[in-house]
């Protein structure tokens, strides 16, 4: 979409941009049922009381600096864990449908929520709107472009990790100042705290699962952050809560 069919007006900022995955469409439903299904083919080889969905959260929280995310991270920690706890003893069989859950979540079409693409159909009157999200390259590339609305976004822009720095980074790249950004995204600790640290404006949309290593403590009284209940909120929050 080219700048010069934008009619911005008195719009507060330039740039609005979203995270993906479990803000415009579904993705950790996916990865809880996998840990379940982990949970249950794993149980028959360890002990009474074993706290399998910890030692696979542990094993990706180990993982994160060399695999980093999405979900062929996510297989290469549970097929590690799946070792680990039943040591050795696990048969090739779950190995195979652990692999099988593996290729399932990386074929699983994209769901978006409800009333994404009119949110961002209507942010883009007035603002130019992108997409920020992190993890594998090759399968959150192809959940852009399967989604349907990857024509809607002026900048798809996909990150090894959201923290202060790639944040900057991006915003040199749209050549937009941090006052003039704002991020809206489910997770705290990846799409409010960086972009608060760095100037910039942040609306918090809640999904019903939240991956174990993404919470973090929601600022309080700040006056750059949003709370809504739902996406639909979120043109209203940017063109006057943002105030």
């Amino acid at each position: 979409m080219s700048e010069a069919t934008l009619d911005r007006g008195g719009a507060r900022f330039d740039v609005v941009a979203f995270d993906a995955d479990d803000t415009l469409w579904h993705s950790e439903d996916g990865f809880h049922a996998a840990e379940n299904t982990f949970c249950d083919l794993l149980s028959p080889f360890v002990a009474d009381g074993v706290d399998l969905r910890s030692t696979l959260t542990a094993t990706e929280r180990k993982n994160l600096p060399t695999y980093g995310y999405g979900v062929k991270a996510f297989g290469l920690s549970m097929l590690e864990a799946a070792l680990s706890v039943s040591q050795g003893r696990v048969t090739s069989d779950v190995m195979d449908r652990l692999l099988g859950v593996v290729r399932e979540l990386l074929l699983a079409p994209v769901r978006l929520l409800p009333g994404v693409a009119e949110v961002i159909v209507d942010l883009a009157r007035d603002h130019r709107v992108a997409v920020i999200t992190k993890g594998d390259l090759v399968h959150q590339t192809r959940k852009v472009t399967t989604s349907g609305i990857d024509h809607l976004f002026d900048h798809v822009e996909i990150v090894l990790e959201k923290d202060p720095e790639s944040y900057s980074r991006v915003l040199r790249e749209f050549d937009v100042e941090p006052h003039r950004f704002c991020m809206v995204g489910n997770s705290v600790k990846s799409d409010i705290l960086p972009v608060l640290e760095i100037g910039g404006h942040a609306v918090h949309v809640p999904y019903h699962v939240l991956w174990e290593l993404e919470k973090a403590d929601h600022p309080v009284g700040h006056g750059r952050f949003g709370e809504v209940e739902s996406i639909a909120e979120v043109p209203d929050w940017v063109r006057q809560g943002g105030e």
